[in-house]
Parts: structure tokens; sequence; C-alpha cells
């Protein structure tokens, strides 16, 4: 079987079993071991195992096992989950992606882009070598660096125990410690390690050949072990600024690389995003994208919540504020989920009282996707009492749109329709 038959394509909160044949791959015992093997006994936050399976969670990307390609794609509707429906729904993720910025790239264009992407995981693979194509062809950035050895010219500073133990019959040379100006540098340490890995992982023969150009036109660098704290380590500078999409990607392809060190065949790749945080930044981009010069959106603002006798303070952190220069405030929360004409869980409805009190907001809603776009209004009661008070939590529903521009205009479309209803003179 071909590497780009290998692919299995599954949506949020799915379960797949051992043996079932999905898109005309089995999920053979194989594939079942090795997520098996990298759940471990922590678990992994991207699915949790089940009798002879495994149930996909609210994340979504691309899972490499072996040969096998699991791509798992978000959903917001109950509509069939055909081939079609995976085209659409691939194609809204990554374009989702792509309007929050977790792909760039420096040039020319993401239209430039090539390749016929079957998951998420080829478009990272392309977007890395366009990245190494564009550095290789401006130059590679040269760095000091120290350097030792013997070398046949006096230069630098000499390391006398060395140059006595290794010269006494050479006298002719010296061993020195000295400064060298050139290309071998942590960063191609770790984009020259990354492109060894595409070679071994890349399943999509349309990237095999650039794959191996960039091998042949990359200098060789030496071999080195990466970990979190290699990249901490990292800064950039106006030279190399350059370089820091493609260390990003270096650093989610190197850091989630699991290898199956028992029988090599088995390796795993995760590629997973939490959905429900990037529905959360893609409402709050589309909001920003079209908001007037007299209105502030920011996301995550935190204000303290509780103080302990010792320790740290609780905050409570809203997923999007709107603040206008009249000093009005709106408080939004995302929730990636379907109510299908349910009410909200009381939990959402708990903290959105909480963002009522404590950001003295003049309004508070919850945001979910919806095959239909739609709003309504609920007042929240007085415990005591039981009569209605001046606080009102709304529920926006808001259609998902194929093309993703009109989508981003809805959305603020939406949300400022739902302030005009209300006539409070607080449209952004």
């Amino acid at each position: 079987m071909s590497f780009k038959n290998k692919h299995i394509t599954v949506f949020e909160h799915q379960s797949v079993k051992l043996n079932q044949v999905i898109d005309g791959i089995e999920f053979n015992s194989s594939m079942l071991k090795a997520l098996q093997s990298y759940y471990g006994e922590n678990g992994v936050t991207y699915y949790s195992l089940i009798h002879n399976g495994v149930r996909f969670n609210e994340y979504v990307g691309v899972i490499q096992v072996g040969e096998a390609i699991i791509e798992v794609l978000p959903k917001a509707d109950n509509s069939q989950k055909g081939a079609d429906e995976k085209k659409k729904w691939r194609d809204i993720l990554i374009d989702m992606l792509f309007a929050v910025g977790v792909f760039e790239i420096h040039a020319p264009s993401s239209s430039s882009l090539k390749v016929k992407h079957n998951s998420i995981l080829d478009l990272y693979f392309e977007i890395f070598i366009k990245e190494i194509e564009y550095l290789l062809h401006n130059g590679l950035v040269k760095q000091y660096r120290k350097k030792e050895g013997n070398v046949s010219a006096l230069k630098g500073n000499i390391q006398f125990g060395k140059h006595i133990q290794q010269n006494i019959i050479h006298q002719e040379r010296f061993y020195v410690r000295y400064t060298t100006y050139d290309v071998e540098h942590k960063l191609h340490f770790i984009i020259f390690k990354t492109i060894k890995l595409l070679k071994q992982i890349n399943t999509n023969n349309q990237l095999h050949s650039r794959i191996g150009a960039l091998l042949l036109h990359f200098p060789e660098m030496p071999d080195i072990k990466v970990s979190e704290a290699t990249f901490e380590k990292i800064s950039f500078n106006r030279k190399t600024q350059a370089y820091k999409n493609a260390i990003e990607i270096s650093k989610l392809l190197l850091l989630q690389y699991h290898p199956d060190v028992r029988n090599g065949r088995n390796n795993v790749l995760a590629l997973m995003f939490d959905m429900n945080k990037l529905w959360e930044q893609f409402v709050f981009v589309s909001l920003r994208k079209h908001k007037s010069i007299h209105t502030t959106i920011t996301a995550q603002t935190s204000k303290d919540f509780w103080k302990p006798e010792t320790g740290y303070r609780s905050k409570i952190k809203p997923d999007i504020v709107v603040n206008k220069n009249t000093g009005n405030c709106i408080v939004l929360d995302t929730k990636w989920k379907n109510l299908n004409g349910y009410n909200p869980s009381p939990d959402d409805l708990r903290q959105m009282y909480v963002y009522h009190e404590y950001f003295s907001a003049k309004r508070v809603a919850l945001i979910y996707p919806s095959t239909d776009k739609s709003k309504s209004s609920g007042i929240f009661l007085d415990p005591k009492t039981g009569k209605e008070l001046d606080k009102e939590c709304s529920v926006l529903s808001l259609a998902v749109e194929p093309k993703i521009r009109d989508w981003q205009k809805n959305i603020y479309d939406t949300f400022n329709d739902w302030l005009e209803i209300e006539k409070t003179a607080l449209t952004i």
C-alpha cells in the first residue's frame, strides 16, 4: 500500500475501534498499540483509551503513527460524515489556523503553496520547506563561534597543554583556540535536524524531491539533542528574525516526535490543537479585525478573584473583553460546542454572572458555533427573592461558513447586531 493511501480521517469526539475500516484503511493492532504506548501511564489530552480502541477529545489536527496518518477534524453540526464533509471541515480548520496566525510564511505568500494538502501535516511540512528554501535563497546567516584545534598558522590563543601534547613532532602546527565566522551555529543545527526528520517521516510524494534538494543544498551540521531548554535559550535579532517561523515549526516537530525505540516502525508524531482555544482566538481576531478606533478588544484579561492566607492569588480570566471609550464594558466567553437548542450549562452561566460582577460589565454573552445564526437572552435571578436582576446573559450562535473572510465579517456583524437590537449604543 502506498504512503498516501494510509490516511484515516475522523472527527472530534469520534471513537475508533480495533479492525474498524475508515476511508478504506483498517485501524489495526499495530496502530492501536502505538497509540496506547504514546498514551502511557499519565495519559495525553488528545484522546482517551477505550476497550480495543480510542476516543478522540476536543483536540483536532493530525497524529502520524508509523506509516499511517490519523487526521482529526472539528465538527459543529450533525450532518453526515462523508468525504465532502471531511474536505469542508479540513478547509475550515486550515483557514482558521491561518486566520489566527498559526501558519505564517515569509515569502512570497501562502497562495504559492503548491501541494494538495491531505492533512495539516502536509501543510506544516510544506511551509517549513518553503521557509528553508527562502533562507537558502537569501543566504544563510553567519555567526561568530569559538573553535579550537591544530592549525598551520598561528591565530587566536595557544592552548599550551594540548599544543605540547599533540605537536612535539609536528612543530610547524599550533593547537589554538580562536574565533571563526561561519554558518555552523545552533539555528542551523536545529534546522538540519528537522530536515532529516522530514526525510524520515514524510509520506507525501510531492514533497520528497524538495526535501531531498534541501538536504543536498543545506550544509551538513552536527547532530544535537533537543529539548524545551534548547529553544528557550534562542533569541532572535535583526539578522536572524527571518528564522523565527522555521524554528517554531522545528520546535513543534522535534518535540512532538516520539520514536518507537523497540522496533522503529510505529513512531508517533502528534500535531494537535485545542479546538476551544482555537475558537476563542478565531472569534477574537475576527472582532478585532473590524473594530472601530474607539474600541479596544483584549483577550484573556485577568482580575484577582480570591486571596489565600499564603500563596498566590486566584484570578478570573474571560476570553474576550470589549471596552468602549465611553467606559462601557462587554464580556464574551467562547465555547466550541453546538447547543442544539438546549440551554447553556449551569457552570457556563455561573461563570458569566461572576464576569458581570467583577468587570462591572454592561453586557455579557456566550458565543457558540452553530449551523444557523441566532441570538437569545436570559435574565439572572435574585437568589433570595427570585426576582429578575439588572443582569442578563445572551447566547450568540454563529453559523459556520466555508469562506473564512465572509465568516469573520458575519461574526462581527452578528455581534454588532446584538448590541444594536438592545439599543445600547455600544456598536463597535
